[in-house]
């Protein structure tokens, strides 16, 4: 398991990166032993909302597989429309690794930041767990509009990404530990 830190179109934030490096290796271990599951290699990229947009929609790109101008098209809109709301975004890799995305400008002090990057991590972990990836493909390539799902699969989907979404806020608490291992 290896975790990279970095920034994507973020000058100036030296220090944000220093700390996100600090707190993520912790966080990474932490969750780890917390969490059922295999962590996968992580990249994790501070950016902006902007930055958060492109990389999403090419993240999303490269997961669906081959798509056309039509599916390039709307994964730009839908990342752009999805990163003005959310703080930050776990992405499946095809290779197996998780890209985590930060918009660090969400993020006023370490605590949150923490709180936000053991949610993602919890994520990460959920992708190693059978058929997870699978059925986030399947998912993504119909939101693409590249293939179609049944409408069972699709409610499926739904339901279960509920379920992760409870264990993701259910582990939030982790972060607690992280800000006052930091401080110490």
């Amino acid at each position: 398991m290896k975790t990279t830190v970095s920034t994507h179109k973020l000058p100036g934030y030296g220090s944000t990166l220093r700390t996100a490096k600090r707190l993520a290796d912790q966080a990474v271990r932490l969750v780890g032993r917390s969490v059922p599951g295999r962590m996968p290699d992580v990249q994790i990229t501070l950016t902006t909302a902007r930055g958060m947009a492109e990389l999403s929609a090419a993240a999303d790109i490269a997961l669906a597989g081959a798509a056309d101008r039509r599916a390039v098209t709307r994964a730009v809109r839908d990342g752009k429309r999805m990163s003005r709301d959310i703080q930050a975004r776990a992405i499946p890799r095809p290779d197996g690794s998780a890209l985590i995305l930060i918009n660090a400008d969400k993020h006023a002090d370490p605590g949150e930041f923490a709180v936000t990057l053991v949610h993602e991590l919890v994520h990460a972990m959920q992708f190693s767990r059978k058929g997870v990836l699978e059925r986030i493909v399947r998912d993504t390539r119909d939101g693409l509009g590249i293939e179609r799902q049944p409408r069972r699969q699709s409610r499926e989907h739904l339901r279960l990404l509920k379920q992760e979404e409870q264990e993701a806020y259910g582990r939030e608490y982790l972060a607690n530990q992280l800000i006052l291992g930091a401080a110490a």
